[in-house]
């Protein structure tokens, strides 16, 4: 279903990973000129990922959000940073308790379970594919730890589980049953599962942001190409699914644009008139 195309749109909600970014991880010029010409037509931008902080805040700084009013949404909504202030709005931490209980989950999976602190990321198993992954996206590098516990910078707003992408959605229902109305886990990529605390998802994060700048929902036009945005999109007045998205996130928007290498963004902007 598409919604009303000339619907006055005051932020914009970007996932990063195969989204605002192509598969070269850059923001192509075409995408870049239409966030620009948004935010100098009075509409913010909220970056929204898995990813932390760190990981963001190169992204942030090339789109010159701290000069619009833009937000960074962290860790799927665990941490809320305005880039102008660099205050925190709002911050979720894990329960240290169920650590103990994940590193059982990394022993009978077989998968490998890393966290983030400040620019590194954390891990027992350093030399993991999957976490090297993460470390080039984010640009952070890895630090191997003996004892997971004892070792990991405290506190910690949340971990992942990463690992063969076959093994990724048994493991994910397996975790999401243990771990039910304790904690929020869900797929972020085929080969990485969201560790989180209970109910930090991007929909609800994204609902926190528009009372706290004086909008509803319905002002928000929200993109996304992953399980973990399929929140964020219902919520939206407008949501957005990449070309690339998965089926799950398709069904759940009201337009499919192009893909991310095809500057997928842009064309959304401009089909709705945004800009």
């Amino acid at each position: 279903m598409e919604r009303n195309r000339e619907k006055k749109i005051r932020l914009i909600a970007l996932d990063l990973d195969g989204t605002l970014t192509n598969e070269e991880k850059i923001i192509t010029p075409r995408t870049f000129d239409a966030l620009m010409t948004a935010q100098r037509q009075g509409v913010r931008l909220c970056l929204a990922s898995g990813r932390p902080p760190y990981g963001m805040m190169p992204l942030a700084r090339q789109l010159h959000m701290e000069q619009y009013g833009g937000i960074v949404m962290a860790y799927n909504g665990g941490h809320v940073m305005d880039c102008a202030t660099r205050k925190v709005i709002t911050e979720t931490i894990l329960d240290e308790s169920l650590l103990s209980r994940l590193l059982h989950f990394e022993s009978l999976s077989g998968m490998t379970l890393m966290t983030y602190h400040e620019d590194k990321i954390y891990t027992s198993h350093a030399d993991d594919t999957y976490v090297h992954i993460s470390s080039r996206n984010n640009k952070m590098d890895v630090v191997g730890v003996e004892d997971f516990l004892r070792d990991v910078p405290k506190p910690v707003n949340k971990c992942l589980m990463v690992g063969n992408p076959a093994n990724v959605p048994y493991w994910e229902h397996v975790m999401q049953e243990a771990f039910r109305g304790e904690m929020n886990i869900m797929r972020s990529t085929p080969y990485f599962i969201e560790l989180l605390p209970l109910h930090i998802d991007k929909g609800p994060a994204l609902e926190s942001i528009a009372r706290s700048i004086g909008i509803v929902p319905d002002d928000i036009m929200a993109f996304g190409d992953s399980y973990n945005d399929i929140s964020m999109i219902r919520t939206a007045g407008i949501g957005v699914a990449m070309e690339n998205a998965e089926d799950a996130v398709k069904d759940a928007a009201d337009y499919v644009t192009l893909s991310n290498d095809n500057d997928g963004v842009a064309a959304a902007l401009e089909a709705f008139s945004v800009i």
